[in-house]
């Protein structure tokens, strides 16, 4: 993909060999609030490189595709009024119409493959709705075929999570578990199923990354790191209420790519806040670890070449 601009820093990064990061950017787009959702973005970027990593915040600006944002860009981006969504599919959309968009993990991953970022943080991938099996994210496909390392705190818990699963080991998309056992359900450290593999630092990540790579498989790697304990809820708190939102939605017909905007707003309102707040710390965790793997990915790197 030609169109494509990169920022100051991350055009450095690569010059010097450097980590680097990827981030989405719908979560600024279309997740949070203004100003709260400027606010994460600077503090993800910031997290990213207190960890030592440069953070490429990836988006489109008046159609072309950002590797990477200036401050002056990313106030911009969480300003605009207008934005699309941007998938896979979108990307022809926002490109002939000269749009503003902030990209989705499947749209992010994608955008990772031209530029050749290895790894990527965000907060928790898209799956199969529990409101209907057909309803199922790009997320999914973007994770069967793209070969990259993605930190992510488990699957969004509105989900339905088990069908997710199958999904992703249908098509040979490992989970590693973070220093646990048990997939971690956004809010929640424990969703009752488990993962393909525990590790338990940055370095088994990468290990285990190129024995899957090297074994022949071009999908991704699916990092899940649970949420901080200080800021989690327990799954048998979240359940009913995601159950009851869910029900909401179906009452009030809301469906397709509405559904899900719907249902974390309607949480939040029911856990006062409280989802937001763990929201936020999921993310910002999420960030660190992806850096720390993305150093390691450097090292690792380096050690071949030498």
């Amino acid at each position: 993909m030609e169109d494509k601009k990169y920022s100051a820093n991350v055009s450095r990064a690569y010059r010097a060999g450097l980590p680097i990061v990827a981030l989405e950017s719908t979560v600024i787009t279309h997740g949070l609030p203004r100003p709260q959702n400027l606010e994460l973005a600077q503090d993800m970027e910031n997290a990213v490189q207190e960890e030592g990593a440069t953070p490429a915040t990836i988006a489109f600006l008046d159609g072309e595709l950002h590797i990477g944002l200036s401050s002056a860009e990313l106030k911009r981006l969480a300003n605009e009024k207008d934005t699309y969504k941007v998938g896979q599919r979108d990307f022809a959309t926002v490109i002939t119409n000269e749009a503003c968009g902030g990209t989705t993990v499947a749209g992010t991953m994608l955008a990772c493959k031209h530029a050749g970022i290895k790894v990527f943080a965000t907060g928790g991938i898209g799956g199969v709705h529990r409101e209907s099996s057909f309803d199922i994210s790009a997320d999914l496909q973007a994770l069967a075929t793209i070969p990259m390392i993605v930190v992510c705190a488990g699957a969004k818990a509105i989900l339905d999570l088990p069908a997710t699963l199958e999904y992703l080991e249908t098509n040979g998309v490992p989970i590693v578990g973070y220093d646990t056992d048990e997939f971690p359900a956004f809010y929640s450290r424990e969703s009752g199923l488990d993962v393909s593999t525990k590790v338990d630092t940055p370095e088994d990540v990468i290990e285990f990354a190129k024995a899957h790579w090297n074994a022949g498989m071009a999908s991704a790697v699916l990092v899940a790191n649970p949420i901080p304990k200080a800021e989690a809820i327990s799954k048998s708190e979240m359940e009913p209420l995601i159950e009851k939102a869910s029900k909401e939605a179906q009452e009030k017909g809301i469906h397709g790519k509405e559904v899900t905007p719907f249902l974390l707003q309607r949480i939040n309102e029911l856990t006062k806040g409280k989802s937001m707040r763990a929201n936020l710390a999921l993310l910002l965790n999420n960030a660190r670890l992806a850096a720390k793997i993305a150093k390691a990915w450097r090292v690792s790197e380096k050690r071949k070449v030498a």
